[in-house]
């Protein structure tokens, strides 16, 4: 792969500067990726604007993207309309807003929502889109990703993802509209109602698309998260890349311990070195694979996979240059979804969005922490961010023991999970 020196990814920067800025250019309620810019996120969401966006973008500086489609949020709203269930979502805040408990609410609109058929101008648009694909792949039911893309995603000082839904390895005409109403649905979970309240969107007004992306063979491969700082210490000057055998849901739901990679990028532009500060290996216990039938199942890895890096180092220098020109494009700090296709070994990009928690921090001071006492460890496990913490320890098995969780203790899980945030802002360690 060609990499542009330094000089030339900011030239390529000031050409883009302004591309926040413009008419929306996809027409239709189905557009292919490649024909979205950052432009049209009030109709195809953060999430696909900036795929479109890469695409359009950064494919000349080597920078693989999957090809896909998106369904435009016009589609929610009339399928809302269609079914009356605009009506529905206007109980439901009126109920939120008098103090009525958002999950079972939530639970009965999701539920309408997913049962909702689409109007059928919609489903012929996704199904002709979709043949396209299988045509360019060259053969039927092509594998594909079904993600949500909310139409208030990623701004400022907020950060909704992972809040709605996302389906990997879907096949078939029926199967895909059947994602697509659930990732629809998905817009009404008990997180993503609490954050938009906490946030003060009003949940009337947002909407969501979908995108659909050919699924990369990460299943065979590997996958990870790349951030273009550390995520910890919001410290600008590095590249930290996380990886894991299989399909990168294990990664970004925390579910494994991943190796890390941490790369200097002022010394990235310099053909003569491979600034690589670190390797860490991870245990990664499990791995994500296709499941027969659709969808995905965990198996666990094998020793061999275990103790070996996931990364060789030109792969870890590629992915960080990527980071780079990614990071130089938008004008900020990314959080960058990754894959690695197992049966050809190209790398891709499969999603890219400014990074919210590294911003609110201060990027030009390291904290470290030490013990003053030493004693013997009754349980290791895996942190959450970085820090020394004390408070009483409260084991979680699921969500039912969180009512009991006391404000400054300590979570003991063997997963977390998000919809555990409102916990875990009151614990003083995870």
């Amino acid at each position: 792969m060609r990499i542009a020196r330094r000089g030339a990814f900011a030239n390529h920067v000031r050409m883009v500067k302004d591309f926040h800025h413009g008419a929306p250019r996809a027409p239709g309620i189905v557009a292919d990726l490649a024909d979205i810019r950052a432009v049209d996120v009030a109709r195809f969401g953060g999430k696909n604007a900036s795929l479109g966006e890469l695409i359009g973008n950064l494919s000349s500086l080597g920078v693989r993207v999957p090809a896909g489609f998106a369904l435009a949020a016009d589609a929610y709203r009339q399928t809302l309309g269609a079914q009356g269930l605009d009506k529905a979502v206007a109980d439901a805040c009126t109920a939120w807003k008098r103090g009525e408990p958002v999950g079972p609410i939530a639970a009965r609109l999701r539920e309408r929502i997913a049962a909702a058929p689409l109007p059928s101008d919609v489903a012929d648009a996704v199904r002709v889109a979709y043949r396209r694909l299988c045509e360019e792949e060259g053969r039927r039911d092509v594998p594909v990703a079904v993600r949500s893309s909310a139409t208030a995603e990623d701004l400022p000082g907020a950060s909704f993802a992972g809040q709605q839904e996302s389906f990997l390895n879907v096949s078939g005409e029926a199967d895909l509209l059947m994602a697509c109403r659930a990732c629809f649905a998905s817009l009404f979970t008990d997180r993503a109602v609490a954050y938009r309240d906490a946030m003060g969107f009003d949940h009337r007004h947002v909407a969501l698309s979908v995108g659909v992306q050919r699924m990369v063979r990460s299943d065979r491969g590997a996958s990870g998260v790349l951030f273009t700082l550390d995520p910890d210490t919001g410290f600008p000057r590095v590249v930290t890349i996380s990886a894991a055998w299989g399909l990168g849901e294990t990664v970004v739901q925390g579910s494994v311990e991943p190796d890390v990679y941490t790369v200097f990028k002022p010394l990235l532009a310099n053909p003569k070195v491979r600034p690589i500060i670190e390797h860490r290996l991870g245990a990664k216990a499990e791995r994500s694979i296709y499941a027969r039938g659709g969808g995905t199942r965990r198996v666990a890895s094998p020793p061999r996979l275990r103790h070996c890096l996931v990364l060789s180092d030109d792969e870890v220098l590629q992915l960080a240059r990527w980071g780079v020109a990614i990071e130089l494009h938008y004008g900020q700090a990314m959080d960058i979804e990754w894959a690695r296709d197992g049966l050809t070994g190209e790398l891709f990009v499969v999603q890219a969005r400014p990074e919210t928690g590294g911003r609110r921090r201060d990027g030009a001071a390291l904290t470290s922490w030490r013990l003053l006492e030493r004693a013997d460890p009754i349980l290791e496990g895996v942190a959450i961010g970085q820090g020394i913490a004390t408070g009483e320890t409260c084991p979680v098995r699921d969500a039912r023991d969180l009512a009991r969780f006391p404000d400054g203790g300590v979570i003991v899980a063997p997963m977390t999970d998000p919809d555990w945030v409102p916990a875990m802002r009151r614990a003083s360690a995870s």
